[in-house]
């Protein structure tokens, strides 16, 4: 819910604090890119301390980082809150389902709960927008993150009483090491592509990036000589593990860069108001639900394979669907895409743990769960500042070159009509490129699980043949 509901609120904070292009980006994404950073850390001292106590503690952290954005007088404030939403969101996804995964000891039963709980994202991503869109319709832009404020509350006075700790008797220990290089590379090379794309190349910005590749490079040779390492690089040699892995980072680079982008189209190229553009979300929101609520079943009658590449080419075409808008119309092309890649998002929210844990040994399943959730985490970071950054790029070469966005173009006094069209097809061009890629991206890794994915029987049919036996 928080992370939907910023898309659609970013030309109002635009409006309010006015960031640089390179600032709303981080705006955006600073959250995503710590919570993938410490998530396997967080993961394996959950399993040291307790997932319970860590839920907790995270949840009171991410609710005090929503009180300090809320009232963020500037948008440097507001990024570093948005780094401590960060912080306690990276104890919420491992430990949660982690809980739930202790609940259910039959598998069916795990899968359905997993689902469930996927489906609550997208529950979140439609209700969002739309309780954003009625509050921002009356308060200020700081109210997005004050809704924050009564879940936090109601789940620290229910959890203690309605969840059980959970933890394990040999976890391992956490290599510091290894958490401050992850955290590290992946900023310093983001920031490199981010800043780039906002203000041009230069040779700071060449040496951060090669300097954040270089330490990334160092996180990977560790990993493979520690006894414990904090990224299992082995459970890649599977190549079903790699598909599920890669599926979970694309959707979410696919979803957070649309969600972003058509945010943006809808209100500052075609004109709506955040209240309606909120509302035309919720086709795409609700088939998203369902698909999550209803993957377990597909999966008994297809089979998880069929069901993980449908996946890919749902994401893939629907993508293409948003090539046909327009700076005029666009407003059925945008409803007919989120439905059919919220097809394929649900299918991919619900199938991508269990495929990456079906997949290797019983042993290495917490590591395979925990590799799948930050897959998820660094594609929703990466969307916004990768393919966010693409559409920048583009807007900053081919547009009026009044400023570095549409928003702070549009903001500027005594624009011509001329200058403003010329804006907004720079955009929507941009807007174009960024997704044409992602939707190339989704259809490759289709094709390539219809190659790596080894076909199976539907569940079924195998009933059936067990029960003939």
């Amino acid at each position: 819910m928080d992370g939907s509901v910023l898309y659609l609120a970013m030309p109002s904070i635009t409006s309010a604090i006015t960031p640089s292009t390179d600032q709303a980006l981080w705006i955006l994404d600073i959250y995503g890119f710590v919570v993938s950073s410490l998530l396997i850390a967080f993961g394996n001292l959950g399993d040291r301390y307790g997932r319970l106590k860590f839920l907790l503690s995270g949840a009171l952290v991410f609710g005090l980082g929503s009180v300090g954005a809320a009232f963020s007088p500037n948008p440097e404030v507001l990024i570093a809150c948005r780094a401590l939403m960060g912080l306690g969101g990276a104890t919420l996804l491992p430990s949660g389902l982690a809980i739930i995964s202790s609940l259910f000891h039959n598998p069916r039963q795990r899968s359905q709960a997993i689902g469930i709980f996927a489906a609550t994202f997208a529950a979140g991503f439609a209700v969002g927008p739309v309780l954003g869109g009625l509050l921002l319709s009356r308060f200020d832009w700081g109210v997005v993150f004050l809704i924050n404020i009564p879940v936090v509350v109601l789940f620290l006075a229910f959890a203690p009483v309605l969840l059980k700790e959970v933890r394990t008797t040999n976890p391992g220990r956490v290599d510091a090491l290894s958490v401050v290089l992850s955290a590290v590379g992946i900023l310093l090379v983001v920031y490199a592509v981010k800043s780039a794309a906002a203000e041009g190349f230069s040779s700071t910005q060449a040496v951060t990036g090669v300097v954040g590749l270089a330490i990334l490079t160092w996180f990977v040779r560790r990993q493979l000589t520690l006894e414990y390492p904090l990224v299992d690089l082995r459970l890649f040699k599977d190549h079903v593990f790699t598909v599920a892995i890669l599926t979970g980072l694309l959707s979410l680079v696919a979803w957070a860069a649309a969600g972003y982008l058509t945010g943006v189209y809808l209100q500052s190229v075609l004109g709506y108001t955040v209240l309606t553009a909120a509302l035309l979300v919720l086709p795409g929101a609700a088939v998203l639900t369902a698909a999550c609520i209803g993957a377990s079943g597909v999966v008994e009658r297809i089979g998880m394979r069929s069901a993980l590449i449908a996946s890919h080419f749902f994401m893939g075409v629907g993508l293409l669907l948003l090539l046909l808008t327009t700076t005029e119309h666009g407003v059925a092309a945008f409803i007919a895409s989120s439905v059919v890649t919220g097809v394929g998002y649900g299918f991919s929210f619900s199938l991508v743990a269990d495929t990456a844990v079906a997949a290797v040994p019983s042993e290495r399943a917490g590591s395979a769960a925990s590799l799948a959730e930050m897959s998820n985490e660094l594609g929703n970071a990466l969307g916004i500042s990768l393919l966010g950054s693409l559409a920048a790029l583009w807007f900053r070469l081919t547009g009026p070159d009044v400023a570095g966005t549409l928003n702070e173009t549009l903001d500027k006094p005594g624009l011509t009509a001329g200058t403003i069209a010329e804006a907004k097809d720079a955009f929507l061009n941009g807007m174009h490129v960024a997704i044409g890629v992602a939707s190339l991206l989704c259809l490759a890794l289709g094709v390539l699980a219809l190659r790596w994915v080894p076909k199976e029987q539907p569940a079924a049919e195998a009933e059936k043949v067990a029960a003939a036996q």
